[in-house]
């Protein structure tokens, strides 16, 4: 019993420690708040990755740096935020990595069909070495990547039939992302794929002048895409990663260790968001389910994968060799 009490006693002094050299570091810094933004609802992925990376900054620099949420695309569409980070007018986002990837091009090998055949394969790689590599990349246009928070495996839904293989796809007006792969991704299936930012997107189609969309689960259920989308085919099409990014204006004001307490917070706050995810997609399929939504779990994912093979062919090389070493890790 005096042992336990002895240990617990050390790992108190040690955390009270622990703690007061934070405050000491922090102690004569200017306090600072950051305007952190992002497009979607307080439901979906990215405000709870926000909220975990708004407490431990917070909590880790004592109170001299405050994070500010501004969700629903308060501050603009990802184009848009991305453009703000780089001359200073918003300081930091969760942003797809799509719209990313039209500053750094090779951050664009993420968004090729069917690469990463799990979120542990993806996320061995975007935490590893190649990850690290195109985050530092963002630096050449005014940016700094902190950490790869998560999007998720994207799912195609529409409003017109049901779709299991690429025929069925023919014709169908499709949303994607602003992001060349994932146009060229979709015409290869077959669709009439259609680049738009994603708040236009959802009042296409409520005014059903677009049949469908992709993305996460997570997304199609937070915004209640069940209310104009009949089907849901569950593809797994892509994983797309999603990106703690700030502009290089602020970044450059912070001390050290505030730029240090950032990045491992953003890290774990990514790390926690993937675990929710996780977590809550079984309950949103059978919610939507409920709802009437018919879903398509058996379709024929080899038929799609095929379909796309010219994507390879024309993108394979573009991104130099990161496509080789990705597959290379993932072996």
């Amino acid at each position: 019993m005096k042992g336990f009490v002895r240990s617990t006693l050390a790992v108190g002094i040690s955390l009270a420690m622990m703690a007061s050299a934070n405050a000491s570091e922090f102690a004569d810094m200017d306090p600072v708040t950051l305007r952190l933004a992002h497009v979607v609802n307080e439901q979906d992925g990215f405000h709870i990755a926000a909220m975990k990376f708004e407490e431990l900054v917070e909590e880790r620099t004592d109170g001299k740096v405050t994070v500010d949420l501004y969700p629903n695309a308060s501050l603009g569409d990802e184009r848009t935020l991305l453009e703000g980070m780089q001359i200073g007018t918003v300081d930091m986002g969760v942003i797809t990595n799509g719209p990313v990837a039209n500053f750094v091009e090779e951050m664009a090998v993420f968004e090729l069909p069917f690469l990463f055949p799990s979120p542990e394969a993806a996320y061995g790689v975007l935490d590893g070495p190649i990850g690290q590599e195109l985050l530092d990349k963002l630096a050449d246009v005014n940016l700094k990547g902190l950490a790869y928070a998560e999007r998720g495996f994207r799912n195609l839904t529409n409003s017109e039939r049901p779709v299991a293989t690429p025929e069925d796809m023919d014709g169908l007006r499709i949303r994607v992302m602003e992001n060349p792969v994932y146009v060229d991704t979709f015409r290869e299936l077959g669709a009439n794929a259609i680049p738009m930012a994603w708040t236009e997107a959802l009042t296409a189609m409520q005014q059903g002048t677009i049949d469908g969309q992709e993305n996460p689960v997570n997304v199609i259920h937070s915004f209640k895409l069940n209310e104009t989308q009949t089907y849901m085919t569950l593809s797994r099409h892509t994983y797309a990663p999603a990106i703690f990014v700030m502009g290089m204006p602020i970044w450059n004001q912070l001390p050290e260790a505030a730029q240090e307490v950032l990045v491992q917070a953003a890290q774990e706050a990514a790390e926690h968001e993937r675990r929710v995810n996780a977590e809550m997609e079984a309950e949103q399929l059978a919610e939507l389910r409920e709802s009437g939504m018919q879903i398509i779990d058996d379709a024929d994912l080899e038929a799609f994968q095929a379909a796309v093979a010219p994507v390879y062919e024309k993108y394979g090389e573009q991104f130099g060799d990161y496509l080789a070493r990705i597959r290379e890790a993932l072996e």
